[in-house]
């Protein structure tokens, strides 16, 4: 653990050193590229509190080197991680590694209502996977998505046992792929035809560009239920005289500040931790309880007097669910219980986000809600609300996070709700394009006018050699020793070194206590399912799976529902193009139903919607029928009996439409010289009045800005896709990317 801290700290030292920039840090620690990117250019080393702006309350982006000594130990070893991962999140810049608008639709639509299937992005490193929810399983769970609440006590002991590991990480991801072994590992990925994804709807001629350059090429900004677009724009707290004051967070050592910690999450055997008291004021008394009641929920305090000195014990007030459910006798009753706020992010998804933000408040993770997860690799605007933590607790954290701000604070009544969203707004920009002002002129009224096939995107399929819907038909077809071969069977191409060996071990002795040996990170899949099969044996591997967190586990069946549905779509275009025919299904209110022959015309192809396959939806009255059962029956699964044995797995289908028209739709094309500077404004950077870029007029090269919105469970890449008329496949784009580099 200290060796690991060790190098990420020399590494943070290096990037600090006038002669050793950022770039320089990634080539020669992590052997990454040099290749240009927002991440390189735009953060500083090592971050620590940004001086704040008293007039504006407006946080510069420049750091100071260090960060204040009351803050420094928090804050170094938060963010120091983080900043290792940003790092290694430049290495994969060649992909299109996209978790976009894969958001939730309304849980308690009715079950005919199922117009798209829901997808919530769960971003696995090692897998390259997303993680899927359908709409059933939205109804189910609710909004808290992160939530431990439902969990059997095996999982339970496994994400505690999992939280002690999360130092070794930084650690164990030195040996990054660079460039090119990265884009060895993609020869063995998927393309765009291997899921079905064959169809273009428009007639205008296709050009190259390149999509996700660098992240900050692509920004969503969510849309919320009342149709508004969240834009992180103030920064300032509102206003409480109840709030504690600002000395709270300064007031304890850092010494004190981990003692408390300890004994807050059980890991000693400390019943309290006495603080002595060196101004012995009411005043200083009064904000120390503060302080330790603020900071360490489920703490109390009370002062005692021991040998003449002044000590504030602090002891438990409840058990582990303290942490889970903030103190209420502390809440003004008038205020709203849930402090929203708008979250802007850098390279990280949002349950990542998540669960940083509630390690640094020292809280669970459920006490937060939100409408829709967001993309890793992008910037990313949305709406978060947090169960009685103050706006000015939350503000502080924009002095120690990286890539993270915090602002639009709000007290409200209510936390969010999974699928309440309308959308996301796309602001995306693909450089160095080779259209002509007429073909991009050509293309975007299509998008704008026509739309595109709304095809599942291809991080709905991973990223590895061993797709997610080859897993999830195994899954279906109750071939447990193949799910289980499947996960943990070598592979083809690049990966982390732990991972190669932890597979080769399993080959080689079937043994899962010594594969588990190899993997010193055990939250992901493999690690999650050797731990099961440890446990319950190979004879029970529908136990041994179970481990693994629900939603990852449903990931799988639903990848195989996506992989079906695009087969289907590209078969329903050639069998009978972008007019509806009789036979075709669209939705009355909540009701699925057939269009006759002689409603036709009062329909368009923008109506029509096919089936996810289950057990409850009806199929087409026509050829596509039959090759839904065709499809389903060469792997060996029934058509007419998608229940499962365990019902989990049992899938009850969804309708979604067939073709999507973006809203809001605006484009531009810019010349520019550099391809490190960014061509728009981010909201930090409206914040910070940083001044919008100038482009040559003959420039270098050429860039198309986009703008359009998309609703929920549509994925801005397949709107991209049809623009361009590429693949965009990891494959593909990776490949394109290596020649652009050169």
């Amino acid at each position: 653990m200290f060796r690991g801290l060790g190098r990420r700290l020399l590494r943070s030292r290096f990037a600090a050193s006038p002669g050793l920039g950022r770039r320089h840090l990634g080539q020669r620690f992590l052997r990454l590229p040099r290749v240009p990117g927002r991440a390189w250019a735009s953060h500083g080393a090592l971050p620590g509190p940004r001086s704040a702006n008293p007039a504006s309350g407006r946080s510069p982006r420049a750091r100071s080197p260090w960060p204040a000594p009351t803050d420094y130990l928090g804050c170094c070893l938060g963010t120091l991680k983080m900043e290792t991962m940003e790092v290694t999140g430049v290495s994969m810049k060649r992909s299109l590694s996209i978790d976009e608008n894969d958001d939730l639709a309304p849980a308690d639509e009715a079950k005919r209502q199922k117009v798209s299937e829901c997808c919530l992005v769960k971003d696995q490193e090692t897998l390259g996977n997303d993680c899927v929810l359908s709409n059933e399983t939205v109804s189910r769970r609710t909004e808290t998505t992160t939530t431990r609440e439902g969990r059997n006590s095996v999982e339970e002991q496994v994400e505690e046992e999992e939280e002690e590991e999360d130092a070794l990480l930084g650690e164990e991801e030195e040996e990054e792929e660079d460039g090119e072994s990265f884009a060895d590992m993609m020869k063995h990925g998927l393309t765009e035809v291997d899921v079905g994804i064959t169809k273009f709807v428009s007639s205008h001629q296709g050009f190259s560009g390149i999509l996700k350059e660098r992240y900050s090429d692509f920004i969503v900004h969510e849309i919320g239920k009342d149709g508004r677009i969240s834009y992180l724009d103030n920064l300032t707290v509102p206003v409480d005289d109840e709030d504690p004051s600002d000395d709270i967070f300064t007031v304890l050592t850092e010494e004190n500040k981990q003692r408390l910690e300890e004994l807050q999450l059980f890991k000693n055997k400390e019943t309290s931790v006495a603080l002595e008291v060196f101004e012995d004021t009411k005043e200083k008394r009064t904000i120390i309880h503060q302080a330790v009641k603020s900071l360490f929920p489920g703490l109390e305090t009370k002062t005692e007097e021991r040998e003449g000195k002044k000590y504030i014990v602090a002891y438990h007030a409840a058990g582990k669910k303290a942490l889970a459910n903030p103190r209420k006798h502390s809440w003004p009753k008038s205020r709203g219980s849930y402090c929203h706020f708008v979250l802007y992010k850098e390279n990280k998804d949002t349950m990542d986000a998540i669960n940083v933000l509630s390690k640094f408040l020292r809280v669970k993770p459920n006490i937060f809600s939100y409408m829709g997860t967001k993309d890793k690799r992008a910037i990313t605007v949305q709406e978060i609300a947090v169960l009685k933590i103050t706006a000015q607790r939350l503000a502080h954290l924009n002095k120690c996070l990286m890539n993270f701000k915090l602002g639009n604070f709000s007290y409200q009544k209510n936390p969010l709700k999974l699928g309440e969203l309308q959308g996301n707004h796309f602001t995306v920009v693909l450089r160095n394009i080779t259209g002509t002002d007429h073909q991009v002129q050509q293309a975007m009224n299509s998008l704008k006018e026509i739309g595109f096939i709304n095809y599942y995107g291809m991080q709905r399929f991973g990223t590895t050699a061993v797709p997610t819907y080859q897993v999830g038909r195994a899954i279906l077809q109750n071939c447990w020793d193949e799910v289980v071969d499947l996960i943990l069977k070598p592979r083809p191409g690049a990966e982390k070194g732990y991972l190669v060996k932890c597979r080769e071990e399993w080959a080689k002795t079937k043994d899962p206590d010594a594969a588990l040996k190899k993997l010193p990170v055990k939250r992901c899949v493999e690690g999650q399912l050797l731990r099961g099969l440890s446990k319950y044996g190979l004879k029970n591997i529908v136990s041994a799976f179970g481990i693994i967190p629900r939603n990852n586990r449903l990931m799988y069946i639903h990848s195989y529902q996506s992989y079906v549905w695009n087969n289907m779509v590209s078969k329903r275009i050639e069998e009978y193009g972008l007019e509806p025919v009789p036979g075709d299904l669209v939705l009355k209110g909540a009701t699925a139903t057939y269009i006759e022959e002689a409603d036709v015309n009062s329909y368009s192809i923008h109506d029509v919607v096919m089936p996810l396959p289950g057990f409850d939806v009806l199929y087409p009255k026509h050829k596509i029928s039959e090759t839904y059962k065709e499809m389903l029956a060469a792997d060996h699964l029934n058509i007419e009996n998608m229940k499962h044995k365990i019902r989990d797995y049992s899938l009850s289908g969804a309708y979604r439409k067939i073709i999507i028209r973006p809203q809001d739709v605006s484009w531009e094309v810019v010349s520019y010289d550099d391809p490190r500077i960014p061509l728009f404004n981010t909201d930090l950077d409206n914040l910070e009045g940083k001044p919008p870029p100038v482009f040559a007029a003959e420039g270098k090269y050429r860039a198309l800005k986009m703008d359009f919105s998309l609703p929920p469970s549509t994925y801005a890449t397949m709107a991209i896709r049809e623009v361009l008329k590429m693949d965009t496949s990891i494959k593909n784009q990776t490949q394109l990317n290596t020649t652009w580099l050169r």
